[in-house]
């Protein structure tokens, strides 16, 4: 048998992205014939520029909002396309919207099509500001749905609904992960998130930006352990949400101290009003994650700051 025809073919659409680069190395580095499809609305070719040459790798630039043709086989399909950041889903309040129901509708439709593995990119944001801590899957959430992270939350919540419908309605083979705060190289320096923003506040020793009081919670899992656990999902047989993070939850000025002393920035911390319904408090209940994927986070946050850190210095030297 030709070798090339035994290997399965996975699509990751937003895919030339942060997390969704990682995931093409991932799934290239255990020999899938990778196909990429991204708008480049907020992804970089640089992303996946290493992989350009490769017989096994296909870009596609296409925004999945718009009908999708794509032909052959496809075993599997990682919906990733979406602004995932404050900044950019504010900055792209529609395209975001239109990526989370019409591009999810169409992605599931060629899942369908092709009689894909399905596996949905969601995020802790579908849990609000949580009233409960950590958050549990089963916990429904506490979201406001007209403010101004509507458009990404209630996106994304829409995305699980359509997935769930799908499953039930049309048998699909589907999965959802719920991401929760990572890090990591590949990450913007202008994200808008607060581990870039402090270290490349931090490396011009400008004053690092803390909204609110700081009191606020966040826990951050570093991106090969994220990748790591989605293929773990992918490979499983659960079809309900599974929460993917690190439950190692610290304050946002206790961070940015740990920033400023890893790189021995003589940075000030500053204070700024907190964002409309910025979460208080965010951190992954992974039980469910241990149990059924034996899934946990490795990467210890220093260990991933030195090396996010060491990407930022040196995507500020190659300009």
């Amino acid at each position: 048998m030709n070798p090339a025809l035994s290997k399965k073919t996975i699509l990751i659409t937003g895919g030339a992205g942060f997390i969704g680069s990682h995931l093409c190395d991932l799934f290239m580095s255990k020999e899938y014939r990778v196909i990429c499809m991204d708008n480049l609305i907020t992804g970089k070719i640089k992303n996946i520029k290493h992989l350009l040459g490769n017989k096994d790798f296909k870009f596609i630039r296409h925004n999945v909002s718009e009908y999708i043709d794509l032909k052959g086989r496809i075993d599997y399909i990682l919906h990733f396309a979406s602004p995932a950041s404050p900044v950019d889903y504010l900055k792209h309040p529609i395209p975001t919207l239109k990526v989370g129901s019409l591009g999810t509708h169409n992605v599931l439709g060629l899942a369908k099509a092709k009689k894909a593995v399905f596996l949905l990119a969601s995020t802790s944001e579908v849990y609000g500001d949580p009233l409960i801590n950590p958050q549990t899957e089963d916990y429904w959430g506490n979201v406001n749905p007209v403010g101004p992270r509507s458009v990404y939350d209630e996106a994304k919540r829409f995305s699980e609904a359509i997935t769930m419908a799908y499953h039930r309605f049309h048998k699909l083979d589907t999965r959802i992960v719920r991401i929760f705060n990572t890090y990591g190289e590949r990450m913007r320096e202008k994200d808008g998130r607060a581990i870039p923003n402090f270290i490349s506040q931090a490396l011009a020793n400008r004053p690092i930006t803390v909204y609110g009081d700081g009191s606020q919670t966040r826990s951050f899992c570093y991106v090969s352990d994220l990748a790591g656990g989605i293929y773990k999902l992918l490979m499983s047989r659960e079809h309900n949400p599974v929460n993917i993070g690190n439950p190692n939850e610290m304050t946002l000025l206790k961070l940015a101290r740990t920033i400023i002393k890893l790189m021995g920035s003589k940075s000030k911390i500053v204070y700024k009003p907190l964002p409309v319904d910025d979460p208080k408090v965010r951190r992954p209940d992974i039980k469910k994650a241990k149990t059924i994927l034996r899934w946990h986070p490795a990467v210890k946050l220093e260990e991933g700051l030195a090396r996010t850190i060491s990407y930022f210095e040196s995507s500020k030297e190659n300009g």
